[in-house]
């Protein structure tokens, strides 16, 4: 992580006329907000310098917690534009008694990190983002000034106005990015702490994949073992007593060699349902589309598919969606009581989408069951996501993304298909 990212609000290549607008109404909200932290931040001050009397304490119990909310929106705002994770993680224990309070709360580095952020937003914050400000209006001020102040030495003061605009073209980028990038510093947040993060979560993710593959060989196996190899074994023991009979009773030993010739019929389903498990030979001939259509016409409510796929995904990652959606589903007909459920496929810019919804009931919660758990291990391997949309009386809805690139045509990917 070389540089901060600002995609989109604060670039930090040379963008146009227009980015510099969008630029400079960021600094002026900021600013203002950064006036409103300065207030906070001297009363606070006073508070604290006024805690020995029992005023400075009322007051603090009322502006600490009043500091962590415009904090908040802080770190939100900055969070938006770094790209970064600044969520706050105070001490969530509740004290009844004020005095405990007010001294857990001292105890607390996140509320100390507020007070410091509010500190430098009301200074230094404040004064980047007024630069920012006063570079954009001071050639409208110098362009303006002959003629409203009628003095002939505005007159000579004209380049001024252009200089001022080359200041605002080049300084606002480099400005605002100093600005949110000090300030995320002071909320916590750094670079490399943010490469930390990921490394970190990468390396869970790794061992979540890891986990989840021995337990679906583990699962395979069984299914193996417990299914198709006692089938056979028995398919074998009654020809091995076939043979025996052939020549005794031939027509018990006729029956047998019939009862096993139907039993061959069965082990197969059996094989192509632990082969299914393991990658749909339909995924393979139809993609990720058309494998998702064909497990729609077997959910027991009805399905409404709507793909916009132009290409195939690796075939890992058409496997992990597949299985996803497949448990999504799974959890329609078995949690929702819903009458109909849709699946939606998309790929756009470089993130395949797949949004699964209904019209139950509702409610859906992580934190029961492991279907939901299972799926975001799932996704994760690929660096994907699950958002979960479900209020109480729904609809409820399901978005994966998983971040990939498709092939330019229906074939499958060079990646190769199970």
């Amino acid at each position: 992580m070389s540089a901060v990212p600002f995609p989109g609000v604060l670039p930090v290549d040379r963008a146009g006329f227009r980015r510099r607008l969008a630029l400079t109404a960021t600094a002026l909200a900021s600013g203002l907000a950064a006036v409103v932290s300065l207030v906070c931040f001297v009363v606070l001050t006073v508070a604290l310098a006024l805690l020995p009397v029992v005023a400075g304490g009322v007051a603090l119990l009322g502006l600490v917690p009043l500091a962590a909310r415009l904090t908040g929106l802080h770190r939100r705002l900055t969070g938006r534009l770094l790209q970064a994770d600044l969520t706050a993680s105070y001490d969530r224990a509740r004290e009844a008694d004020p005095v405990r309070r007010l001294g857990r709360w001292a105890r607390d580095n996140t509320r100390w990190r507020d007070f410091s952020y509010l500190a430098f937003d009301g200074t230094g914050g404040l004064v980047m983002s007024g630069i920012v400000v006063v570079l954009a209006g001071a050639p409208f001020f110098y362009l303006t000034a002959p003629l409203t102040l009628g003095d002939p030495i505005w007159w000579w003061l004209l380049p001024v106005a252009g200089l001022a605009a080359g200041l605002w073209w080049l300084l606002t980028p480099i400005l605002l990015r100093a600005r949110f990038t000090a300030g995320a510093a002071v909320l916590g947040w750094s670079p490399v702490a943010a490469l930390e993060q990921e490394v970190s979560r990468v390396a869970a993710s790794r061992a979540e994949t890891v986990d989840s593959a021995a337990a679906e060989l583990r699962r395979i196996e069984r299914d193996l073992h417990d299914g198709v190899q006692a089938r056979i074994a028995s398919l074998g023991m009654n020809l091995g007593l076939a043979e025996v009979l052939m020549r005794e009773d031939p027509a018990a030993a006729e029956e047998l060699v019939t009862e096993a010739r139907r039993a061959t019929t069965s082990v197969l389903e059996d094989l192509r349902t632990v082969v299914r498990g393991m990658h749909p030979p339909v995924l393979a001939d139809r993609g990720l589309d058309g494998a998702v259509q064909a497990l729609a016409l077997d959910v027991a409510v009805p399905v409404t598919v709507a793909t916009a796929l132009p290409g195939r995904a690796p075939a890992p990652v058409e496997s992990a969606v597949y299985f996803a959606v497949a448990e999504a589903l799974a959890n329609v007909v078995k949690h929702s009581g819903a009458t109909r459920a849709w699946v939606q496929l998309a790929h756009r810019d470089g993130v395949l989408t797949a949004l699964v919804g209904d019209d139950g009931q509702g409610g859906a919660d992580p934190g029961r069951g492991t279907g939901l758990a299972g799926i975001t291990r799932r996704l994760g391997a690929f660096d994907g996501t699950l958002q979960l949309v479900s209020p109480a009386g729904g609809p409820t809805t399901l978005r994966m993304e998983v971040p990939c690139a498709l092939s330019s045509s229906r074939t499958p990917p060079s990646s190769g298909t199970a």
